[in-house]
């Protein structure tokens, strides 16, 4: 009959060679995406990216190795149970790790068709051209990013260099996902790359505390206050794709009543029905009279005020009364985040406005979506002008999709480099 002591230890023997057993299966990272979704990553992404997986299964292992040095070092039944808890530490440290590598062995493996790789590449060329042209001014170099492809509704963001799990190291991307039914309309990417440059260059503090100062209304203010991390990144997507954004973003978030006038506690977004009519007052201040504003009276006819809860009804007037003066904070105003210069004077809403957008087309003719250089220069602009004709043209729809699509693959397909006004401005 064993005692006790050596009872434990066989049994925590017998777990860490479970565990070394499963931490093999990490090691190799062609278990969570095959080898042509790896390759149709851009090569400097997925060296990254699998520095970063590597050496956090070098840190399972290590730690595994430590749990054993303690099996073998202890003397006394005490000893074995601190040893034990270690080893359920472990256990919870390694579901970690799995989950970490099946999120970007997932985010990989979207990449699986030349399409969608192509697409993919595309989008990633563009949500970094979206963060250069902010950072670059600042001295700050955009990290590397995968977008990848998923279901639901909402675009996120995995922001990098943040620590998000326990003992973990730092994110290597910033990995964005742009859901399977915007894919052809990716605006919503643009703002979540605007998440990680408001959090590089300090926004996320410095807008907040502006529209508390500069909004005349208290309680408007504390109320936009307490969304300005989710409205900094529409102001951004806004600037850098103009009312195609704010047409796709209504598109998303318009459903019931119940929705679009849903005020959860803590969330950082604002009211759906505010969100779109704050996105209209950015194409008023900018381009004056448009289509924005049939999509303003389409909203307000098919969600009146009066059907709002009664509750948020109130606070709804009154930010109505403060779009103007909140869009002129957050566009006009000099802030610290963009070297002391206005946002709309760093990324200019005016280079995306319908006019030039035609005028880009006419200037370029056929070579709009064919030549590399206006891919990799204006590919930015091709977006917003691609999101602005489905918008204006909805019969034309298809036809706009697959002219979206051409040029993106096009692009994704491209060795891409720094376009020669970001590669000067850096």
């Amino acid at each position: 009959m064993m005692d006790e002591t050596t009872a434990l230890r066989f049994q925590l023997t017998s777990e860490t060679a479970h565990w070394r057993m499963a931490s093999v299966g990490l090691s190799d990272l062609e278990n969570f995406a095959a080898p042509e979704a790896w390759r149709a990553v851009e090569v400097y992404l997925g060296l990254a990216i699998r520095h970063h997986l590597q050496e956090l299964v070098r840190t399972v292992g290590f730690e595994l190795d430590a749990v054993q040095a303690d099996i073998r070092a202890a003397r006394t039944l005490g000893d074995l149970r601190r040893v034990g808890k270690r080893l359920q530490r472990f256990r919870g440290r390694y579901l970690q790790a799995e989950t970490i590598l099946e999120f970007y062995g997932h985010a990989i493996r979207s990449r699986t068709t030349t399409r969608l790789a192509q697409m993919l590449r595309a989008c990633d060329v563009l949500a970094r051209q979206s963060m250069v042209t902010p950072l670059a001014p600042l001295g700050i170099a955009p990290p590397p990013i995968l977008v990848y492809i998923d279901r639901g509704l909402g675009a996120s963001i995995l922001r990098a260099h943040l620590r998000y799990w326990s003992g973990g190291s730092l994110s290597p991307a910033a990995a964005i996902k742009v859901t399977r039914f915007n894919l052809f309309r990716p605006t919503s990417m643009l703002h979540e790359a605007g998440h990680q440059v408001a959090h590089l260059t300090g926004w996320n503090t410095e807008l907040p505390a502006a529209l508390r100062r500069g909004v005349p209304d208290a309680a408007v203010a504390e109320l936009w206050a307490g969304w300005a991390t989710e409205l900094g990144p529409d102001l951004l997507a806004f600037a850098h794709s103009g009312y195609g954004a704010v047409a796709a973003l209504h598109d998303v978030v318009a459903g019931e009543n119940v929705q679009v006038f849903a005020h959860p506690i803590g969330d950082p977004h604002p009211i759906a029905w505010l969100r779109i009519l704050v996105g209209v007052e950015m194409c008023v201040r900018f381009y004056g009279a448009g289509p924005w504003d049939t999509l303003k009276q389409a909203l307000l006819t098919t969600y009146p005020l009066a059907e709002a809860p009664r509750a948020v009804r109130p606070l709804l007037e009154r930010s109505i009364a403060q779009l103007p003066r909140i869009v002129e904070i957050g566009l006009g105003s000099r802030m610290r985040a963009y070297g002391g210069r206005a946002l709309a004077d760093v990324v200019d809403p005016g280079r995306v406005s319908p006019a030039a957008l035609a005028e880009l087309a006419r200037a370029a003719g056929p070579a709009l979506t064919t030549s590399s250089y206006y891919l990799t220069n204006e590919g930015l602009r091709l977006l917003a002008r691609s999101s602005l004709e489905v918008a204006v043209r909805p019969e034309q729809a298809d036809q706009i999709t697959q002219e979206f699509e051409t040029w993106m693959r096009r692009l994704g397909s491209l060795t891409v480099t720094e376009p020669a006004h970001v590669a000067r401005a850096a």
